[in-house]
């Protein structure tokens, strides 16, 4: 219990290092924002006498915002999509990346210095997904199979420069269809499509702008449930972004996971792509 307290601890600091960048809050109204990434690798031999095999990786990532300001309410709203395939000589293409993030906050300034929120966040897989131990695809995942939806009702904080931080009270959903094993009570003989579990969430992100241009978001989302406060669900979202040109972008992320139910040990997904950012105004 002691070590789970230790790592959840060391992400919120290094999650609070990035409080120093921070957009123009004097903007209103509604805030349009769209980057989508594209990554391809490839590679092709032939009568090669120094080893290696044809390899082909895609991947693509979208970010869309739309956000709204006024003197009494923010509303925004974020969507994370990813979804990537790799192939090695003759094996059949492989999924990679599998991403489905959305994320809706609503609160009020009523002029304390924390503000009443409101926020639902959904996660899922946008295709079906799939373990490749063995040389055997086995698949687990769907999209909605399992899918995460929580609600969570609480007090927000951003009056720190480029930091902001909630906490609330939430409630979680699990939808399952066919992978029932990260829905189902086990303390029932039945297999149940449908978990609710109730506890609290707590959701800390910020900017730091550590170059002209190079851009750092950090994003730290955590849950525990009423019934086992010892345990925590870990998200913890970063990514460095490198400005190029005008259109053009250099992402780095990094995502990391704990969660109990889907893996007894943390998972961690990194990636490298071109980005091309653009204005829907």
């Amino acid at each position: 219990m002691k070590n789970k307290f230790t790592f959840v601890l060391m992400a919120i600091l290094l999650t609070s290092i990035t409080v120093f960048g921070q957009k123009d809050s004097s903007i209103t109204g509604w805030t349009p924002k769209a980057i989508a990434g594209l990554n391809i690798s490839q590679l092709a031999l032939s009568n090669w006498t120094q080893g290696g095999d044809n390899s082909l990786t895609w991947s693509i990532t979208g970010n869309v915002g739309y956000d709204y300001k006024s003197s009494e309410w923010n509303f925004t709203n974020h969507l994370k999509l990813a979804y990537g395939r790799t192939k090695l000589g003759g094996q059949d293409f492989r999924t990679n990346d599998n991403e489905f993030y959305m994320e809706n906050v609503l609160f009020k300034n009523v002029g304390w210095v924390v503000a009443p929120y409101f926020s639902n966040i959904v996660r899922t897989t946008v295709a079906p997904g799939y373990n490749y131990q063995n040389n055997t695809a086995v698949q687990i995942a769907n999209f909605f199979d399992p899918g995460y939806v929580s609600q969570s009702v609480g007090f927000t904080y951003d009056k720190l420069y480029g930091f902001k931080t909630r906490l609330g009270i939430a409630v979680q959903e699990v939808f399952t269809n066919h992978f029932r094993q990260y829905s189902d009570d086990i303390t029932t003989t039945k297999k149940e499509a449908f978990k609710l579990e109730t506890g609290f969430q707590s959701v800390t992100s910020g900017q730091a702008q550590i170059a002209e241009n190079l851009l750092l978001n950090s994003s730290l989302t955590l849950f525990t449930r009423f019934e086992s406060l010892d345990v925590w669900d870990v998200r913890w979202d970063n990514s460095i972004i490198a400005k190029v040109n005008s259109w053009l972008n250099v992402n780095i992320g990094f995502l990391l996971i704990y969660q109990k139910d889907q893996s007894p040990t943390a998972q961690m997904k990194q990636a490298l792509q071109l980005g091309i950012e653009y204005s829907i105004l």
